[in-house]
């Protein structure tokens, strides 16, 4: 593995009370994200708030403003409208708190047939969810983020032991936090996607908490008369390398995918982006430091390393 630090001696756990204050901060807009989540209150998307979407592709380009006025003069001016110029395409967004279907899709591709007799276009997609089931995913959502974490908290146990199970669930869960309440407070939308997004960035973060635990075992096991605390900084600075280079390169396909790949991915490599950053932070800052503060670490740990 290419090394970009070399040989390191940073005291990782000296800093872990003024990093605990930083997560919790990035916990507590999470959990408040959640809540508004739960309540309705946040900007979900059709999947979960229920609604219609229609993208429409016209010969040549139609004047955003235009088309707001436009739906707003027949009753849809709460409408997200929101433009691809380069492939003249238009997509609009209604959601629907009512529990009365109705043919939204028809009725916008109607006024833009009136109203625009002289745009031709064609409908790229149209895509109509229900409010009861716009409820129903977004428990599913929830419950699948609740259940990875359960899976994460036997895995760990299984493999390392109960206290790396729960301090690994713990920063996954924090990471996920830390993603939705970033974007809460940019007001991005919530969708399927950036949930996919989540369980994702849940995925990787494990994975880099297992290399740095891993580290962290054998040290215990070859301990030479040093303090849990010592052992567990030694640990991460041998495997920092590894995990910059690792977050690094994952960043080097994200950063493209989120500026380039299009408003399809925007959202979804966004959230990857955020939850990478965030992610390669818990392994050292909150799953480790977890560890430390175990009540008993000191002895168990060091006993297990026999």
């Amino acid at each position: 593995m290419l090394e970009i630090v070399g040989k390191t001696n940073i005291d990782f756990m000296g800093k872990r009370r003024l990093t605990f204050v930083f997560s919790g901060l990035l916990a507590a807009i999470g959990m408040l994200a959640v809540g508004q989540i739960m309540f309705g209150s946040a900007n979900l998307g059709i999947d979960f708030s229920g609604g219609t979407a229609v993208q429409l592709k016209f010969d040549k380009p139609l004047p955003i403003e235009t088309a707001r006025s436009v739906l707003a003069k027949h009753g849809l001016g709460d409408a997200e409208l929101q433009e691809f110029t380069e492939n003249n395409k238009l997509l609009i967004r209604v959601k629907t708190e009512t529990t009365i279907e109705e043919e939204i899709s028809e009725k916008i591709i109607q006024i833009f047939r009136d109203e625009f007799k002289g745009h031709s276009f064609v409908v790229d997609s149209s895509t109509s969810i229900g409010p009861t089931i716009g409820k129903k995913l977004q428990q599913d959502a929830l419950i699948a983020i609740t259940l990875s974490l359960i899976g994460i908290i036997i895995y760990i146990a299984a493999r390392f032991e109960f206290r790396f199970g729960i301090a690994a669930a713990i920063a996954t869960f924090h990471d996920v936090l830390a993603v939705l309440g970033i974007y809460h407070i940019m007001n991005k939308e919530i969708t399927l996607l950036v949930v996919t997004a989540l369980l994702t960035l849940a995925g990787y973060s494990l994975t880099d908490t297992v290399v740095v635990f891993d580290r962290i075992r054998e040290n215990l096991r070859q301990r030479r008369r040093n303090t849990v605390e010592t052992i567990i900084n030694n640990g991460i600075n041998q495997v920092l390398s590894r995990t910059l280079v690792t977050t690094l390169t994952v960043v080097l396909v994200l950063v493209p995918l989120t500026l380039f790949g299009g408003e399809v991915l925007h959202d979804f490599s966004l959230a990857l982006l955020l939850g990478v950053i965030i992610g390669t932070y818990s392994s050292v800052f909150v799953a480790s430091p977890l560890l430390l503060i175990w009540p008993g670490s000191e002895g168990r740990l060091l006993s297990k390393g026999r």
